[in-house]
C-alpha cells in the first residue's frame, strides 16, 4: 500500500469516526429531549397508585384519566377558549404585522430607522417587567375578564415585523418597479404582490403565534378571573391547585394539550425552516 493509499485511508476513518461521535451525541441529545414527554405521557394513563412508580410502561394501563379530565371540569370549554384566542391573535398579527413589516422595508419616510430601533428594542423587555403597566391600562380601558383583554395586547410581536423586514429586504425591487409603471400604489402593490409572496414566511409566523398563544400562561392568568375566559395552560395551573398529588390527572390534561401543538409542528416543520432560512438578515 503506498503513502497516498495509506493518507486517504487514515483521512476518511478519522471522517467515519467523527461522523459518528456526531450522530451518537445527536441521538443522546434527542434522548434528552423526548424523554420528559414519554414520561408524560407514560403517567397519563397510570393509575394513581402507579404514578409515582420508576416505570416507564404502565403495568395496567388505563383511560379514566382522560375521561376524568373531560368530563370532570370544563377542559373543553378551557380548550375552546385557548383555539379562539390563538386563532385570532394569529390572523390579526399577520395582518397588521406585514403592513408594518412592508413599509419598514420599501417605503421610505423620516424616522423609519428611529421606529424599527424602537420596535426591535422590546426584544430585550420581557412580559412580565411591563405586566404591572399593562395591567393598569387594560383595566383602565375596560378590558379586564374579556376576550378582548387577552387578544389584543397579545397581538404586537417584535419578532413577526422583524422577520417580515427582513424577508421583504430580500425581495427584488424589479416586481414593485413594474407594478408602480402600470399605475399600483403602495396598498395594490403590498395586497397583490407582496402577500402571495409572503406565504412562506407567513405561514412560519402563523404557526409560531399560534403554538406561543396556546401555550401563554401568565397574561391570562393575570387579565382573567373568570373560569369561563381560562385558557387551557391556566385551567391545568387551577387543575394543579385542586388535586396536588393527582399528577395522572395533570399529565393527562397536558397530554390532551400538546397534542395539537406537536401534529402541527409536524405538519408545518419544513414551512418553519424554509422560512427562517429564506428570510436571511440583510
Amino acid at each position: 500500500m503506498t503513502r497516498q493509499n495509506t493518507y486517504s485511508y487514515s483521512t476518511r476513518s478519522q471522517v467515519t469516526l467523527v461522523r459518528i461521535v456526531w450522530m451518537a451525541v445527536t441521538a443522546v441529545l434527542a434522548l434528552m429531549t423526548l424523554f420528559p414527554l414519554l414520561w408524560m405521557v407514560s403517567i397519563a394513563f397510570k393509575t394513581p397508585a402507579e404514578s409515582f412508580s420508576a416505570n416507564l410502561i404502565p403495568s395496567q394501563p388505563t383511560f379514566e384519566n382522560f375521561t376524568y379530565v373531560l368530563t370532570g371540569v370544563p377542559f373543553v370549554r378551557y380548550m375552546l377558549n385557548s383555539f379562539f384566542v390563538s386563532a385570532t391573535v394569529t390572523v390579526v398579527a399577520l395582518f397588521f404585522h406585514t403592513m408594518a413589516g412592508y413599509a419598514l422595508a420599501r417605503l421610505r419616510f423620516p424616522g423609519r430607522e428611529l421606529i424599527f430601533l424602537a420596535i426591535f428594542s422590546t426584544f430585550l423587555v420581557s412580559l412580565p417587567v411591563i405586566i404591572v403597566p399593562l395591567f393598569v391600562i387594560v383595566r383602565a380601558m375596560g378590558m379586564l375578564n374579556t376576550y378582548a383583554g387577552l387578544i389584543i395586547p397579545a397581538i404586537f410581536n417584535a419578532f413577526g415585523i422583524f422577520l417580515l423586514r427582513q424577508y421583504y429586504l430580500s425581495l427584488p425591487r424589479e416586481i414593485e418597479e413594474a407594478a408602480v409603471v402600470d399605475g399600483a400604489g403602495h396598498w395594490r402593490i403590498y395586497w397583490s404582490i407582496i402577500l402571495p409572496l409572503s406565504r412562506p414566511i407567513m405561514s412560519a409566523l402563523a404557526i409560531l403565534f399560534f403554538l406561543a398563544n396556546w401555550n401563554a400562561f401568565l397574561w391570562p392568568l393575570t387579565i382573567a378571573s373568570k373560569p369561563d375566559l381560562w385558557v387551557v395552560q391556566v385551567g391545568i395551573a387551577n387543575f394543579k391547585s385542586q388535586y396536588s398529588a393527582s399528577w395522572n390527572y395533570m399529565m393527562a390534561a397536558s397530554t390532551i394539550v400538546a397534542i395539537p401543538t406537536l401534529v402541527l409542528f409536524v405538519i408545518f416543520q419544513r414551512q418553519i425552516m424554509d422560512s427562517l432560512k429564506t428570510s436571511g438578515l440583510k
